[in-house]
């Protein structure tokens, strides 16, 4: 290939021809010799005269330069030329071109495909054979050599894989080559871990080696630890930058109707020269307990994101408490509020010491239980060294009992005083004492102490000189309020106040909730270490693909603790997960345990290179032919050229005369089918807007929504009554049009016989000749579906901003009482039998109240309700959402989850069909005439 520049030439020979192009100017220049002039003396007649058609006596040269413009074309055209053509080595033999694939070229994947096709291109070009291997999982057995052609289908089918190549796969890749000699492409993610100078040792073996990487720095993200009431997050990248740079990192998982979604989010900051940028999030422990996943947004690649196991879920807590012989008193049990704080963020479990320590808790709680048995203190002890947190509370009890009084027990922190400390009665030390602030020691530290909190009564410690250490709280006169003590690997906590109100008013504050929530959850990791998995076969839940996409594992085979916990101790992209332990979650039992491509103490460095090996990157000009834009631009002058021909030569005109015949002849040939559609439409054009929406609206039946200026909301609406005329067009023999928007002020609703009213907080008020339009048209027959959208969160809506609008919109207009839809009402049966109304929520539906006097006949289903059409519906299920299609006819919004998703759209499709029939025929389905056909429907 020749290059100009830029351009390039496949066949430049051919442009030889543009020698020759001064020769076709010479030709179609040339004209006959001149003939000789003679003198007639009855040319005087002829003088004056002008023809009516006139001949050139030589070519004109804008016409010449036309020609020569099309020749050059052709000539250009077919030499190939090529804008930006790729350099292409003149190569010779067997070229492999060896893939990382790991996860850190998901970043890049689409532009690593581009590459293998454009080596592909110029191997098949030259003839050379070609084999493609992934150092992600390279298979055993010899590396094979084939035509280019065969690759060039399989390219598509490449994927990254979420592990990184194994430290001793420059083995696997000797066998597989053997001994033949090759040129290697080697397509690198940019990333320097063991085993890579090995590889580049067997690959200059056999030859050159070119590397092509992306000058893109690669991100991973470590897994969440949970400290201190925070969640932290780590974000990596490598090679490091010298700006500042920011990225974005999501937390993911189910809302409360399990539907996927985006939970919290947060920025982390990279210094300058910086490769790790730190994130903590404060979130509640109802939110962090749904959180499945983080994710640096915007990046691909299993490295960026952080699936989470036991470390962020609910813990399993058992509370211990005295039996009570008061009945009746449930908030002096020792128990009420640790249940109410507990109970969102925790399982509970309840049971003897015995049947609690089966269940292996996380923590367990004494209720001003004073002493245990001997062998329950052995249990309780063994329990806590291993990791426990065992936290007590004092009260009449304890502080009755000589329980550590002149030795420490081993299931308190402290030795106690004799006796207690009453404050604030008859016989009191002075006041209540309030708390003092927690130091940076205490695992309180940062929490907010209300003023409203106080002391009244408590059990005190004895004074030593451990007591300052493992004191965590105090009172405002120092006296400690909650000690603790470690016992090997677990701990024992002591409030030294009950856990009702009795003593203090701490069980009353939103402190309290925090202090559990801080000592039950933060102090103790859930996640086990690697000597605890071992022993039990863990079976995948969730895995993740090579762009960090999260996946059910089907069947795939249970995985040894062992090797698991091996992976766990060094998972990052030197080691950890592989081909037969992807990353995902794992389960045994009750426990879930998450492997990551990065681990904690996983590192991000790049790759170096010698200097004896040439480096690309990804980018690369794409090459653009020109020919058939040239061969094009010489058919648009060779075309040019006729026209101008015709014109010179003065034939232009009785073509033209020619072609208009030829339209007129068209123009009145047999109309088309949808001629008369089309005359409507240009009258529709033609006619007023007040008259276009008459003509629009009355055509065909229409459903109409109001609007609301809400782009979205009314956006939604709009593609919510699309949907139901379709399925209205599909499933009866009602074809309605498209929907159509109405504005209260301006339009008229006499045209619609149905309304879909979406009512926001925000919605504006109607004026009066809005109100006056509204009420006649509710007397007149028709119908208004109000939607607060709310899920009906308190009935009828009106606890929520929208119903409280809905209810100051409504207040004028003339509507009927009304009443829950009844079970024999109409709308249960008018097309479908159903009994349920949802849309993309499930809530209560209110019509107008049926009539007092409407009585059951005797043996019939229902009564006797052929009295018109309910003029309004009211509820709050969001039903445009559940209709709504797109352009394409499929669903816009995600309703529920699953099979029983699909059916609450279904029924909500059936109550659309239902309504619509309603209104257009009424109430005939209470005849009595259907009673049979009903009867037999239902089963009865």
């Amino acid at each position: 290939m020749m290059t100009l520049g830029s351009l390039g030439f496949a066949a430049p020979g051919l442009l030889l021809a543009l020698l020759a192009l001064p020769v076709v100017w010479w030709l179609l220049r040339a004209v006959p010799p001149a003939p000789v002039v003679r003198r007639f003396p009855g040319v005087v007649l002829l003088l004056g005269l002008r023809d009516s058609e006139t001949e050139t006596d030589r070519t004109p040269w804008w016409l010449l330069a036309l020609r020569l413009l099309a020749i050059a074309a052709v000539i250009v055209g077919f030499s190939g030329p090529v804008l930006n053509p790729a350099e292409r080595s003149p190569g010779t033999g067997p070229l492999l071109i060896l893939i990382d694939a790991s996860w850190a070229s998901a970043r890049d994947w689409p532009r690593h495909q581009d590459r293998v096709t454009a080596l592909l291109a110029d191997a098949g070009r030259a003839g050379r054979p070609v084999a493609v291997a992934t150092l992600s999982e390279l298979a055993g057995g010899e590396i094979t050599f084939r035509g280019a052609e065969y690759w060039s289908g399989r390219v598509a089918g490449l994927v990254p894989r979420p592990w990184a190549p194994p430290a001793d796969v420059a083995r696997a890749l000797e066998a597989a080559l053997g001994a033949a000699e090759t040129e290697t492409v080697w397509l690198s993610d940019g990333l320097d871990r063991p085993g890579r100078a090995d590889v580049l040792a067997v690959l200059e073996a056999r030859g050159p080696v070119r590397v092509i990487e992306s000058p893109r720095p690669a991100l991973a993200l470590r897994p969440a630890r949970f400290e201190s009431g925070l969640i932290h997050l780590e974000a990596l990248r490598s090679p490091p930058a010298d700006s500042r740079t920011e990225v974005t990192i999501t937390a993911h998982g189910p809302d409360p109707s399990g539907v996927e979604r985006e939970l919290a989010r947060g920025t982390a900051a990279f210094g300058p020269g910086a490769a790790v940028a730190g994130l903590s999030l404060s979130l509640q422990p109802e939110l962090r307990n749904r959180i499945t996943r983080f994710q640096i947004a915007a990046e691909r690649g299993a490295g960026t994101v952080s699936l989470t196991d036991d470390g962020l879920q609910r813990r399993k807590v058992a509370l211990l408490a005295p039996r009570d012989g008061r009945e009746g008193l449930e908030l002096l049990s020792p128990l009420f509020y640790l249940r109410q704080a507990l109970e969102p963020v925790a399982d509970l479990i309840d049971g003897g010491i015995d049947d609690i320590l089966l269940a292996a808790p996380d923590v367990i709680i004494l209720a001003d239980i004073a002493r245990v048995t001997e062998v329950e203190a052995d249990m309780l002890t063994e329990w806590m060294e291993g990791g426990g947190l065992l936290v007590r509370f004092a009260g009449p009890r304890l502080a009755a009992s000589d329980v550590s009084r002149g030795e420490l027990d081993p299931l308190m922190p402290v030795r106690l005083r004799a006796g207690g400390r009453t404050v604030g009665g008859a016989m009191s030390w002075g006041a209540p004492r309030q708390l003092e602030p927690f130091d940076e020691t205490s695992p309180f530290h940062g929490l907010a102490v209300p003023e409203d909190v106080t002391v009244s009564a408590q059990v005190l410690a004895q004074p030593d000189p451990e007591l300052a250490q493992r004191g965590i709280a105090r009172l405002a006169d120092g006296t400690p309020l909650v000690t603790r003590r470690a016992i090997g690997q677990g701990q024992v906590v002591l409030f030294h106040v009950t856990a009702n109100a009795e003593w203090s008013t701490l069980p009353l504050s939103g402190l309290f909730v925090q202090m559990l929530e801080r000592l039950a959850i933060s102090t103790r990791p859930a996640r086990p270490d690697a000597a605890d998995l071992v022993g039990a076969t863990w079976t995948a839940e969730r895995v993740m693909d090579g762009f960090g996409a999260v996946a059910p594992a089907g069947t795939m085979a249970g995985v040894d603790g062992a090797a698991l916990g091996a992976a766990l101790e060094g998972s990052g992209p030197d080691a950890g997960p592989g081909a037969g332990l992807p990353p995902g979650v794992y389960a045994a039992d009750d426990r879930r345990v998450a492997l990551n491509v990065a681990g904690a103490g996983t590192t991000l460095a790049p790759a170096t290179w010698p200097a004896r090996i040439p480096v690309e990157g990804l980018e690369t000009a794409r090459e653009t032919p020109l020919k058939g834009a040239l061969l094009s631009l010489a058919f648009v002058a060779l075309m040019a050229d006729i026209l101008a021909a015709l014109a010179v030569s003065g034939r232009l005109m009785a073509l033209r005369g020619a072609a208009v015949l030829a339209l007129a002849l068209l123009m009145h040939g047999p109309a088309p089918a949808h001629a008369q559609t089309q005359d409507q439409a240009q009258a529709q054009e033609q006619a007023p807007s007040d008259d276009r929406l008459a003509l629009r609206a009355t055509a065909e039946v229409v459903l109409a929504h109001v609007l609301t200026g809400d782009p979205r909301i009314d956006q939604v609406a709009e593609a919510g009554l699309r949907g139901l005329s379709r399925t209205l067009f599909e499933r009866t023999t009602v074809e309605p049009a498209d929907p159509i928007g109405i504005d209260l002020e301006t339009d008229e609703l006499a045209f619609f016989p149905f309304l879909y009213w979406p009512v926001t907080e925000g919605a504006p008020t109607p004026s009066e000749a809005a109100y006056a339009r509204l009420n006649r048209y509710l007397r007149a027959g028709g119908m208004i579906l109000f939607d607060t959208r709310d899920a009906d969160m308190a009935g009828f809506g009106f606890s929520s901003p929208a119903g409280r609008r809905l209810q100051e919109i409504a207040r004028p207009l003339d509507i009927p009482p009304l009443e829950p839809v009844p079970d024999d009402h109409v709308l249960t049966r008018t097309f479908y039998l159903i009994q349920d109304f949802p849309g993309r929520h499930t809530g209560q539906v209110w019509v107008e109240a049926s009539a007092p006097d409407a009585e059951r006949a005797e043996g019939m289903p229902f009564r006797n309700l052929n009295d018109g059409v309910s003029p309004v519906v009211i509820g709050g299920n969001d039903w445009a959402a559940a209709w709504a299609v797109n352009e394409r006819g499929r669903p816009m919004m995600q309703i529920g989850r699953g099979a029983a998703g699909d059916r609450q759209r279904e029924i909500a499709h059936r109550f659309g069909v239902n309504l619509i029939m309603h209104v257009l025929t009424g109430n005939y389905k209470s005849d009595q005439v259907h009673v049979p056909a009903l009867l037999e429907r239902l089963g009865q």
